[in-house]
């Protein structure tokens, strides 16, 4: 395809779309970028579709289109934004990109809670997503929601998406539920989506998830299960009576999970649920 025909909105996806393809990559990208760079939406697409397209926005759309064939890094890091439950999230390579089974253990939450005064905390936030979300969905509820995350850089992302959607969240810097401990609060709702890969299961990872997520939001020790077992371990210092416990786990871990659970809290309720393709990745448990 020559420049003349690139020149346009039309030709630049085409040229794009083929490119991707051509290089084993998603040719979605093409319009996921391309409406980045342009500050469009899908509407304003069509409208521009036989517009003509400056040199300066081609030149960026070619330049990132290249960049994520060669190196394979997720557009989200070359837009630097991800959608979540209807809403735009900064995200950046400090910070897990959010995925739609996220986004089915947020409707579980919001589905399983018919409390009107809520204290929720979101262990290993990253981005903030689910604090975030929550926050703003139970806006007419009494909620006071919280979150924790041992790194710094996650935390300024968080903070930055509380701020974007003015979400009252409270963040603690620390390991899992250690600084809801020190400070003796409690809580009547846990949610996580926590590391839950094996380091052994690395190499069958794509080079997206394996080279641009951030490895302590992703590996955990075990099997992949050390961190459902220390925040199973210090759930009991933190959750109040008749309290909930709600995980995202790997396809295959709801039964270690659940052993994990009943052996803390023997009387528990526990209820696997699974996600639109059929896999078991969410736990519920109502002590």
């Amino acid at each position: 395809m020559n420049n003349m025909q690139i020149s346009t909105v039309h030709g630049a996806l085409e040229w794009a779309s083929s490119f991707l393809q051509k290089h084993n990559c998603e040719p979605k990208v093409a319009e996921i970028l391309l409406l980045h760079i342009m500050d469009w939406s899908k509407t304003d697409l069509i409208i521009h579709l036989r517009d003509s397209i400056a040199e300066d926005k081609l030149a960026d759309f070619q330049q990132k289109v290249e960049q994520h064939t060669e190196t394979k890094i997720p557009v989200q890091h070359l837009t630097g934004v991800e959608a979540f439950y209807g809403r735009m999230f900064h995200v950046n390579k400090h910070v897990l990109i959010p995925r739609p089974e996220t986004e089915e253990l947020v409707q579980q939450v919001i589905e399983a809670v018919d409390k009107t005064n809520i204290t929720c905390v979101d262990i290993g936030t990253g981005s903030g997503v689910i604090a975030v979300t929550l926050a703003k969905e139970w806006e007419n509820r009494q909620i006071d929601m919280l979150a924790t995350d041992l790194s710094d850089d996650a935390l300024q992302v968080a903070k930055r998406n509380a701020a974007k959607y003015g979400a009252k969240v409270d963040f603690y810097h620390g390991s899992f539920l250690e600084p809801l401990i020190d400070q003796g609060k409690k809580v009547d709702i846990i949610v996580s989506n926590p590391p839950y890969i094996a380091y052994e299961e690395a190499e069958s990872l794509s080079d997206t998830v394996k080279n641009f997520d951030p490895e302590l939001a992703l590996f955990a020790d075990q099997n992949g299960l050390a961190a459902y077992q220390q925040i199973i371990h210090q759930a009991g210092r933190v959750l109040n009576k008749q309290g909930m416990i709600f995980f995202e786990i790997g396809h295959q871990q709801a039964e270690a999970v659940i052993q994990l659970i009943k052996q803390q809290f023997p009387n528990s309720e526990v209820t696997i649920f699974q996600d639109i393709n059929g896999k078991d990745r969410m736990v519920r448990a109502m002590l």
